[in-house]
């Protein structure tokens, strides 16, 4: 029996929660009131968007008792599909789902971090990003104690101080708006429209990160059973820290007021405890983006890692310490973060980032449909594997959620999706010239 060190089920479903929650959650609902105005329709933005994550989770959760192995969509899609599909998934995750995100985590950290600080103490936010990432990165490279013990407490921390911010806000609040949790007139065209459906792209990538303890299945102790609990229970949780945290924010401000505004958690911390309490915001969010920047560190490396167990020409990024960490995949993923804080060309892929993604997902949810059409003909199905609760109704319910999103954005925001059709053109390419020259270095 292997005396490596595995992560525990508590620790996987941090990761999953610190990988949904970041940044978005606090900066997007102001840039869905400048085309949505309705305080029932923005909160059914974000109900819905927990829907369907939930559901891309019903559906993780069978594909990750059935094919065991850490990697998340790359493992599925090479398995399911085709080596060059998962290729392209990993190939994604490495230039866009994780070091762009995280280089984001930690510049807006950065920011946070120095609001409240204020101007007696001036720092640089290029540098403190930097530093946030270079510290993680080591920790992450260290072993499983040091990784899941650092992701575990500040995970805790963000859900205690989120809980605590909605308390305080609803509690203080000097001039309540009035928030309808039932629909009124014209509230059912907006739910058809093009705007809920650009918006939800955004809601959607807030909620990115609930597959994210399919990246390290391979490190959970006893996966099968373990990760569809972590992924469901993960989720729910997720929900409803959304709910409760949007629901605040449209309780306490004026929507005209948050309008366009990225900085939405200081505006309502201002507006309820005055200058001195958006201070405080800003290093209570600033906290809460560590554990984001963490998770992330810690879920995108085992992609590189599992790519450099199936293509020798990446074989370095699959070494392990002694304590079975992919230490060269992290502090490869470390590296690229940091060039792209350094070099601030993350801001164009973050555009596009939420389509490509669910393009990924949208892919490997229906794989569930191929999976148990091929181990229904060959016999091959395990008696003990999870089954996605209510099937076929999850992989349906979230496949038509997202290619709905995905038409609109396509019809309203056709750069975008060009410009990750660019993206998965070169990662077939890659994947092309990878296969030639590893058959070509081959021996006779």
């Amino acid at each position: 029996m292997s005396t490596i060190k595995q992560y525990t089920p508590k620790t996987a479903i941090a990761v999953v929660v610190a990988n949904m929650v970041g940044t978005g959650v606090f900066t997007s609902i102001g840039f869905q009131i400048i085309d949505i105005k309705s305080t029932f329709v923005l909160l059914m933005l974000w109900l819905v968007g927990g829907v369907a994550a939930l559901c891309g989770a019903l559906t993780y959760a069978e594909l990750a008792s059935r094919l065991p192995r850490s990697g998340g969509e790359y493992n599925f899609l090479s398995r399911i599909y085709h080596p060059a599909v998962g290729f392209v998934s990993g190939w994604v995750s490495l230039t866009v789902g994780f070091a762009a995100p995280t280089a984001l985590a930690a510049m807006t950290f950065a920011a946070y971090f120095d609001s409240a600080l204020g101007e007696a103490i001036p720092i640089n936010r290029t540098l403190a990003a930097l530093v946030l990432v270079v510290s993680i990165t080591f920790v992450h490279g260290r072993n499983h104690a040091a990784s899941g013990g650092l992701q575990n407490w500040f995970t805790i921390i963000k859900v205690l101080l989120i809980a605590l911010f909605v308390v305080a806000v609803l509690s203080f609040v000097a001039t309540p708006q009035t928030v309808t949790l039932l629909p009124s007139e014209g509230d059912g065209a907006l739910l058809a429209s093009s705007a809920f459906a650009v918006s939800l792209i955004y809601v959607n990538y807030a909620y990115t990160g609930w597959n994210a303890a399919t990246y390290i299945t391979g490190e959970i102790e006893n996966p099968e059973r373990s990760v569809p609990l972590v992924l469901i229970g993960g989720t729910l949780i997720v929900i409803v820290l959304y709910m409760a945290l949007n629901a605040s924010f449209l309780y306490a401000v004026p929507l005209a007021e948050l309008e366009g505004k990225i900085e939405v958690g200081v505006i309502v911390a201002e507006h309820t405890f005055g200058p001195a309490g958006a201070m405080v915001m800003g290093g209570l969010l600033s906290l809460l983006l560590i554990s984001t920047v963490s998770a992330m560190l810690m879920a995108g490396p085992r992609v590189l890692q599992v790519m450099g167990e199936d293509f020798r020409l990446f074989r370095a990024l699959a070494l392990k310490n002694s304590g079975g960490v992919p230490r060269t995949a992290i502090y490869t993923q470390g590296g690229l973060a940091a060039l792209f804080i350094v070099t601030s060309t993350f801001d164009s892929v973050l555009v596009f980032s939420g389509f490509i993604l669910g393009l990924s997902s949208l892919a490997t949810v229906l794989g569930v449909f191929v999976l148990r059409y091929k181990q229904g003909k060959t016999g091959d199905v395990s008696s003990g594997s999870y089954r996605t609760w209510a099937y076929p109704l999850p992989p349906l319910l979230y496949s038509a959620i997202m290619l709905w999103t995905l038409w609109f954005i396509t019809m309203n925001r056709p750069q975008e999706a060009s410009v990750a059709g660019v993206v998965i053109v070169i990662g077939v390419l890659c994947y092309w010239l990878t296969e030639k020259l590893s058959s070509k270095s081959e021996p006779i």
